[in-house]
């Protein structure tokens, strides 16, 4: 551990007042939320840095993995965890972790999970630790997708590589002691994008529907802009600039926002969708667009589990190891996905 991590760190185990009084001297407050103090204290430190929308995608991408070394957590005790490359449809291969906790269930799906990153940065260390919480909870293996990034891979490219990520867990579970020809789905941000696609898509094509969709903070509307995306439209670590900036660096030159492949808000048949577990943060433009695609979901009779943390901001799966709230949360949404495995029914082969 640096020192400059180590110093960090060590700021930010000072009391809640000491923080608020570093970061602007009275608590963040917006539409009757207030900020975490240790999220203020860090968005205030943030301020001293080039905003993300004026870097270019091999900047921002170290940029970000450079904070989230400063505030991740230790993984999990119990889980391992390795390094492969699975096939893709096309003609490359697809970079994966595959973690396995000591106490695995086999009758536990396999969860296939997507990063978050806007579909521009991020990679297996982005999820690292939550991934690990997850496969303790519900004990299960858990699949984690490096995908194609833009801009150099623009839309569809990272989208397929998440399905084809998560038909190869269906037909390869059973090597890694889970059921065959199931699977799960999770992501957060961008990945909660893909992990709500992959379910409408294997819907679609009448494919096996994962029987689980985990969605934290998930972008479902693309092209419509939500009231929070206003209100809160200069919170840290993810603001409006930063999303137009994704977007444009993500989707190619005249792309249709409203195709169910980026917007899955817009699909008009979400019958028959997997139950969801959908978490949002408070402090977070997309805050108004998981709580909305809940309702949708609810509306068609899916079984929807929501949850929104209002003192947290986006992102905070990444925060583990500073926010305590984050810590918190992040343990609750394993629990609520182990809740939700324990009540599935898997036939024995």
């Amino acid at each position: 551990m640096s020192l400059q991590v180590k110093i960090a760190k060590l700021l930010l185990k000072l009391p809640d007042s000491w923080l608020v009084k570093m970061s602007g001297g009275k608590p963040v407050e917006i539409e009757g939320r207030t900020l975490d103090p240790r999220l203020q204290f860090i968005a205030q430190s943030a301020r001293k840095q080039p905003a993300m929308s004026t870097l270019t995608p091999e900047q921002a991408r170290a940029a970000s993995a450079q904070g989230l070394a400063m505030f991740a957590d230790e993984a999990e005790p119990g889980v391992t965890w390795s390094n492969t490359d699975i096939p893709s449809s096309e003609t490359h291969t697809i970079p994966v972790r595959i973690y396995r906790p000591d106490n695995q269930n086999p009758k536990a799906p396999m969860m296939v999970y997507y990063h978050f990153g806007g579909g521009v940065i991020g990679d297996l260390e982005t999820c690292h630790v939550f991934c690990t919480m997850i496969a303790k909870a519900a004990r299960c293996p858990v699949l984690s997708v490096d995908y194609r990034l833009a801009p150099e891979h623009k839309f569809p490219a990272g989208l397929e590589d998440c399905i084809d990520a998560y038909e190869w867990a269906l037909r390869n579970a059973a090597k890694h002691g889970a059921p065959a020809g199931t699977a799960t789905v999770g992501g957060d941000s961008m990945g909660g994008n893909y992990a709500a696609i992959v379910s409408q898509e294997m819907l679609r094509e009448r494919k096996p529907k994962p029987m689980l969709q985990l969605l934290i903070y998930p972008a479902t509307e693309i092209e419509e802009e939500f009231p929070s995306y206003h209100a809160f439209g200069e919170t840290y670590p993810l603001d409006s600039d930063t999303m137009r900036w994704f977007m444009d660096q993500y989707l190619p030159e005249g792309q249709d926002k409203t195709d169910v492949r980026i917007s899955p808000a817009r699909e008009t048949r979400l019958e028959d969708l997997p139950q969801a577990i959908i978490a949002t943060a408070g402090f977070d433009p997309l805050v108004d667009d998981g709580a909305a695609y809940a309702q949708l979901l609810r509306r068609s009779d899916v079984k929807v589990t929501y949850k929104c943390y209002e003192s947290l901001a986006h992102g905070f799966t990444a925060f583990t190891g500073v926010v305590p709230a984050a810590r918190e949360a992040c343990e609750e949404i394993a629990q609520l996905v182990a809740k939700a495995y324990s009540a599935f029914k898997i036939e024995d082969d």
